[in-house]
């Protein structure tokens, strides 16, 4: 016999799913947490379209509404401060940015298979978090006033 036939085989690791008690301790890779937080801006902003229809009603329909519309973004509505208000703006704008941006870039790996690489996957995830989270500071700095 050959000596590899003869020699002990080499231990393949082994992979277990994740259980409940390790998503903690887990180290996600950047591309699977953008990829997952893609899905999550997708369900705030389908959750939260009541909000984003009556901000555009409110916008669009007469002086007076619109007037109605800013004070609840300054003074407040329905017990709630206009800071509340505008916090949950603000997550309206970074979940469409997120959810945009991360689109393209699922798009661009579905197009264009020579993308789909470690590489590729890590640098366009650290891509789309600054991009996001640039956009997402300078649009709420124009929200709360600063500019």
């Amino acid at each position: 016999m050959s000596e590899s036939a003869t020699s002990k085989a080499k231990k393949r690791p082994e992979f277990y799913n994740i259980g409940g008690s390790d998503l903690i301790s887990y180290r996600w890779p950047l591309a699977s947490i953008v990829s997952g937080m893609h899905r999550v801006s997708g369900a705030i902003m389908f959750f939260l379209m009541p909000f984003v229809i009556w901000m555009f009603d409110n916008s669009i329909s007469s002086e007076i509404s619109f007037d109605k519309f800013t004070s609840a973004f300054n003074v407040g509505m329905l017990g709630l401060p206009g800071f509340i208000w505008k916090l949950v703006a603000l997550g309206l704008i970074w979940a469409y940015l997120h959810h945009f941006i991360a689109g393209i870039r699922h798009l661009w790996m579905d197009t264009h298979h020579e993308a789909t690489t470690k590489e590729f996957g890590k640098s366009s995830a650290a891509f789309v978090m600054a991009a996001t989270l640039g956009l997402t500071v300078i649009l709420g700095a124009k929200l709360f006033g600063l500019y």
